[in-house]
């Protein structure tokens, strides 16, 4: 998809929006009758999304001497992890050591402080406590010398010609502000700002259908003991309660065995838990999936009740995510698409910034399945899958990386994320030492050699 797919409006030469945020009800121009909108052009560095990717962008882009910005549209920093309510890292170890470095196994190392009942070398699907690792991310961004703005939504990118960003329209109780720096970071997940931009994306599998979307959710009060007594609760195991609740005809929303939980302390579970179909670029879907999200919490939440009642009878549902958990949407259209081909040869790059060697993991019905590597085994992950084609001062991280459907869903999990992150804020730091900015020009010598000494493997 191309800028066609998007208009000018607000009466801001240079602006662009998603067209389907336009109708002939709505009169920009007169909406906005002091088209003098503040601008604020502090900043070397501006970073939008504040989940695993976007923290490390900020903190290594601080961390470079650039002066950096932080825009979130939530009031909380760390994405699906902590506002998701996530119940696990996805493994940080290739069987023989952890291989997701540098800032990433900082942020994992300390979260691990708020699970005290986990092993030390456990590394592998490490529970998650949610508010622990909010004030993870808080101190480490905080720290870093990077600015934070919560509460604030983009909006809409104002160019100044056809391949550079000259602004950010952002949202928030100060009204609208367009926010300048010299490079752009896009951590939404979404690939909102480079697709507002006019970088080309693809979104889906050759249907363009999207991996399914999980709302997770807590449950409290929980008879441990109990649970231990009866089977396990995860969908792999075939007397699992989820397969009765399936069978039983009672609960409709529950359309497959998806069950994943996993304990966090104080009895509390946390579950990864029920599938929907999401389409996150469409308000309108979406607004839907949240609420059947928490009618499929409260199903499964039943469910529990009435087929493991010793474990959870006398539990409650304390919380649902305030955010849904969204596994695909757009992927940009960068200098290097990384493949499954690349990820079966367990290829290496002479860009590369770090490793992975998470399984293809695709939320689909009837999903080509790959076989999983094996111990010491990973792939390089090319700086190149970050870098859109045809824009000059944009850099993305997360999972909106270049990639096709089937590599997408290995790198989209958080620990990948953290690494790309760390190397989107290094990049983007380094640019900005040029008198022309141009991120496909970044000496990636030097980008690797920092990465390097911030302990990142590659």
């Amino acid at each position: 998809m191309k800028r066609r797919d998007f208009i000018t409006t607000l009466g801001l030469p240079g602006l662009f929006l998603p067209a389907n945020l336009y109708s002939e009800s709505f009169k920009p121009k007169t909406f906005f009758k002091n088209k003098n909108i503040k601008v604020n052009d502090n900043w070397d560095v501006i970073v939008v999304g504040a989940g695993p990717a976007g923290c490390c962008a900020a903190i290594s882009s601080a961390r470079e001497g650039a002066k950096t910005l932080l825009i979130e549209s939530s009031g909380i920093l760390g994405g699906m992890g902590t506002t998701g309510l996530l119940n696990a890292w996805c493994p940080f170890s290739d069987g023989e050591k952890i291989i997701y470095k540098g800032l990433a196994e900082r942020i994992f190392l300390e979260s691990k402080k708020g699970v005290p009942h986990v092993s030390e070398k456990q590394y592998n699907w490490v529970p998650i406590n949610a508010e622990y690792l909010k004030k993870v991310y808080d101190n480490l961004v905080t720290n870093s010398g990077a600015s934070v703005l919560l509460f604030s939504q983009l909006c809409g990118v104002e160019m100044k010609d056809d391949e550079t960003v000259d602004g950010l329209v952002i949202s928030n109780k100060d009204g609208l502000t367009i926010y300048k720096a010299k490079v752009y970071i896009d951590c939404t997940g979404d690939g909102d700002l480079a697709a507002w931009a006019g970088a080309d994306f693809k979104k889906g599998d050759e249907e363009g259908n999207v991996q399914q979307s999980t709302l997770c959710f807590t449950i409290a009060n929980v008879d441990m003991d109990k649970l231990k007594e009866e089977a396990p609760l995860h969908s792999g195991n075939k007397k699992s309660p989820i397969h009765k609740m399936i069978t039983s005809g009672r609960y409709p929303l529950i359309k497959d065995a998806h069950m994943n939980d996993k304990y966090i302390g104080g009895n509390c579970i946390s579950f990864n838990a029920g599938h929907l179909t999401v389409d996150s670029t469409n308000p309108e879907s979406l607004s839907q999936g949240m609420i059947k999200g928490r009618e499929l919490a409260d199903e499964l939440y039943e469910g529990l009740k009435e087929f493991s009642p010793k474990a959870f009878g006398n539990s409650f549902l304390v919380s649902t995510a305030p955010v849904m958990g969204i596994r695909e949407s757009r992927r940009i259209v960068c200098d290097y698409t990384f493949t499954i081909d690349d990820w079966l040869a367990r290829k290496s790059f002479d860009d590369e910034i770090g490793r992975n060697n998470y399984y293809v993991d695709i939320h689909k019905l009837n999903a080509k399945q790959y076989e999983r590597y094996k111990k010491g085994e990973s792939h390089g992950i090319p700086f190149r899958i970050m870098l859109p084609k045809g824009i000059n001062n944009v850099i993305v991280a997360g999972r909106c990386v270049s990639t096709d459907p089937y590599a997408f869903g290995s790198l989209r999990v958080m620990p990948p994320c953290l690494v790309t992150g760390e190397a989107a804020g290094v990049g983007g730091a380094l640019s900005i030492k040029n008198k022309k900015i141009n991120i496909h020009n970044i000496d990636i010598d030097y980008l690797r050699k920092r990465l390097k000494e911030e302990g990142q493997l590659i």
